[in-house]
């Protein structure tokens, strides 16, 4: 077979094997209860032109307790009542450290308003040492959190970094955004939830 043959069904295969996690969704087991998530029914994006309108479709996703970067216990049900950032991202990922600073400048300017920013380190390793010299060298003065295996049950796949969700006062997931967050327009729907 020629050379070229076979390096071009090589990289159908793989086009074809990256593509399959796109269109197969994993089924739960019998007897066991589907996520009640923010994937299960899938909220507008943060970047859509209008604020989130959010459907009463309140989910226990802040029902849990994490480790932060100084092994410390956050509850994020402590964040009831409040606007909810959750933020997945990862000290290797480019476009995290893109939207840092703006989520810096969006908590410093809302948070005694009811905002709070959670980032949740996904797909990363860091020790507790390098996690908490990225937190000071970027000032992220919000919680960071480790995930645990209910919260990565709670939203689901990840599919790529960063990933954002906004939650509502009430516990809705109002919006959800992959990829990099602009400031304009988390301002915009952080203003119509607070």
């Amino acid at each position: 077979m020629n050379k070229r043959w076979i390096l071009a069904l090589t990289a159908a295969i793989g086009v074809g094997l990256l593509a399959v996690p796109l269109f197969v969704h994993p089924t739960s087991r019998a007897g066991e209860a589907t996520a009640t998530t923010a994937a299960a029914a899938e909220p507008p994006s943060l970047d859509d032109a209008e604020a989130p309108k959010c459907a009463s479709n309140k989910t226990d996703v802040l029902d849990m307790a994490l480790k932060d970067a100084n092994g410390a216990t956050v509850r994020l049900a402590d964040y009831k009542g409040k606007v909810v950032l959750l933020n997945f991202w990862a000290t290797w990922c480019g476009p995290c450290k893109v939207e840092i600073p703006e989520f810096v400048d969006l908590y410093a300017q809302y948070k005694d308003r009811g905002f709070v920013i959670v980032g949740v380190l996904s797909q990363d390793t860091p020790t507790q040492e390098q996690l908490q010299t990225f937190i000071r060298e970027n000032h992220m003065q919000y919680p960071v959190v480790y995930p645990n295996e209910k919260m990565e049950t709670s939203f689901g796949e990840l599919i790529g970094l960063p990933t954002s969700f906004l939650i509502s006062r009430d516990g809705s997931v109002c919006a959800k955004q992959l990829g990099p967050v602009s400031k304009e327009a988390a301002e915009r729907s952080i203003k119509a939830l607070l």
